[in-house]
């Protein structure tokens, strides 16, 4: 798998962000989730899986990923064109996009706005919410002091690691994001602390667990957006997902235009735990849809 670096400019600002590449055939482009731990990296074992068949090309999101990031104000703006600039210049009319948490939301929103467009989509844990909003059922007042008390200078970053620590990584990837309670340790564990650690990663992350990065406001707002599209839309999802967000990949299978899978196995990120029963779903459905 080949691991490369492309520039992108955002707000005055020129960032790296990191991508790999890896197999040949039709092209896949592969979203990872937002969180303070995302990478493209968490993709790395359902992609060696699908490059078997497919060429796999799977990018970070401007913000997050390993590679230091500046101060910017993330917002769900900033994402459409990024995703824009994936779409027309690096991976122009991929057969496929597979995306997950809060980047199949990004893909839906795409996609609205190009209503035209085939390309097969595959969306893993589908989420429209961040952490906190999900947990209160919804905005607070306080949530941008949250966020601009992180911004700051010293303070700021002290309060980010009080938050994002060792202890509190591992606590919500048991309770959240993996089944298996051992499974993030060792090389693992420390994978994911590094993306934490990454010169300006608090920025992304701040707005995310904050709902600011969200890709729609509400549920209505999320279907509608579906409405707009023609593509063929498989969603993934883990039964044994968090229950809030379980309650919303559940309406979102009940919508006519998707294709539903659920596995009875993992959580949030069952992409990760169990990558080769995933890439068989994908795989059967990507199969069976482009022969139709």
């Amino acid at each position: 798998m080949l691991r490369e670096e492309i520039s992108w400019s955002v707000d005055g600002h020129d960032l790296s962000i990191g991508l790999y590449r890896s197999g040949t055939g039709n092209r896949l482009l592969m979203l990872p989730a937002l969180s303070s731990i995302s990478t493209a990296g968490e993709l790395r074992p359902l992609q060696t899986r699908l490059a078997q068949q497919f060429d796999c090309l799977s990018v970070d999101w401007p913000g997050f990923g390993t590679l230091p990031k500046p101060r910017v104000d993330w917002r769900p703006e900033i994402y459409d064109l990024f995703l824009d600039h994936l779409l027309e210049t690096l991976s122009p009319h991929p057969t496929g996009i597979i995306a997950a948490g809060h980047g199949a939301g990004y893909v839906l929103r795409y996609f609205a706005r190009r209503p035209l467009e085939k390309t097969c989509l595959v969306l893993l844990s589908p989420t429209w919410r961040g952490p906190l909003p999900t947990m209160l059922n919804g905005q607070r007042d306080y949530f941008p002091k949250i966020v601009s008390a992180i911004d700051l200078p010293v303070f700021g970053a002290m309060l980010y690691r009080l938050n994002v620590n060792t202890p509190v990584v591992g606590m919500m990837a048991r309770g959240h994001v993996y089944e298996a309670a051992d499974w993030l340790h060792g090389q693992r564990l420390a994978e994911k602390l590094s993306v934490t650690h990454t010169l300006g990663a608090r920025h992304a992350s701040a707005r995310f667990v904050c709902g600011r990065l969200d890709p729609f406001l509400n549920r209505e707002e999320q279907f509608n957006a579906l409405d707009k599209l023609i593509n063929p839309i498989l969603s993934l999802y883990s039964v044994n997902a968090p229950r809030k967000s379980r309650m919303e990949m559940e309406a979102l299978a009940q919508q006519p235009q998707i294709a539903t899978k659920t596995m009875s196995r993992g959580k949030l990120s069952f992409y990760e735990e169990y990558p080769d029963e995933t890439a068989e779903l994908i795989r059967s459905y990507l199969t069976e849809t482009l022969a139709s």
